[in-house]
């Protein structure tokens, strides 16, 4: 991306999906804004060598055997009062199940977010946000119990593999993954069973 990210944040009761959908109508250009430990996040819109090392990653969890890859949808975390806790668009991900009648009416209820205990593996590609990825979004991600976070770090040129998230208290901003493999970009990147050995050279020139 060539813009640094748009971070406010909120210190209202609105319901952050009203707030994510409000901002949407009043922009010209078109957004998909998200929201993480009480900020709204409007991302710069993406570069082509981030898509396109987004779509080569998540294209081998397909060839691996993994019909529940994606990219695109977004998803919901709530507090245990069922308030929202944050709301996230991944770059690829890897589901626990197809989306059931259940699910569905969970994103209608939701107006388009599905919930995020679908996500078996989520993973992001850093652009100019890093701060976020390294931080807000493996700490929303570990919160929820989300086994495996793949980031793909293009500023520090490294790719990592975090397992085991732990929540040691109640509050979800101090969530973190223990366990965290990592290496350079252009090098393969282990992930846990089921999942295949992630080829990183798309990035080895970015």
């Amino acid at each position: 991306m060539s813009a640094e990210p748009i971070m406010e944040k909120v210190m209202t009761e609105q319901d952050p999906i009203d707030l994510l959908i409000a901002i949407e109508e009043a922009s010209v250009a078109p957004i998909r804004p998200e929201y993480v430990e009480g900020t709204v996040i409007v991302p710069p819109r993406p570069n082509d060598q981030h898509n396109a090392g987004a779509f080569k990653l998540a294209v081998q969890f397909f060839t691996a055997g993994l019909d529940l890859a994606g990219m695109g949808n977004g998803h919901r975390s709530a507090y245990q009062d069922g308030s929202t806790m944050a709301l996230v668009i991944p770059d690829f991900y890897v589901l626990r199940r197809s989306p059931t009648e259940l699910d569905e009416a969970y994103r209608k209820a939701h107006r388009g977010w599905y919930p995020i205990d679908m996500i078996a593996l989520v993973g992001e590609v850093t652009s100019t946000d890093h701060a976020v990825g390294t931080g807000a979004r493996p700490a929303t991600y570990a919160a929820v119990g989300i086994p495996v976070y793949v980031l793909t770090d293009r500023h520090a040129r490294t790719a990592h593999c975090h397992t085991d998230p732990v929540l040691p208290g109640d509050d979800p901003t101090e969530a973190y993954y223990k366990t965290d493999e990592k290496v350079n970009l252009g090098d393969p990147l282990p992930l846990p069973a089921p999942y295949p050995t992630l080829d990183t050279a798309p990035f080895r020139g970015d």
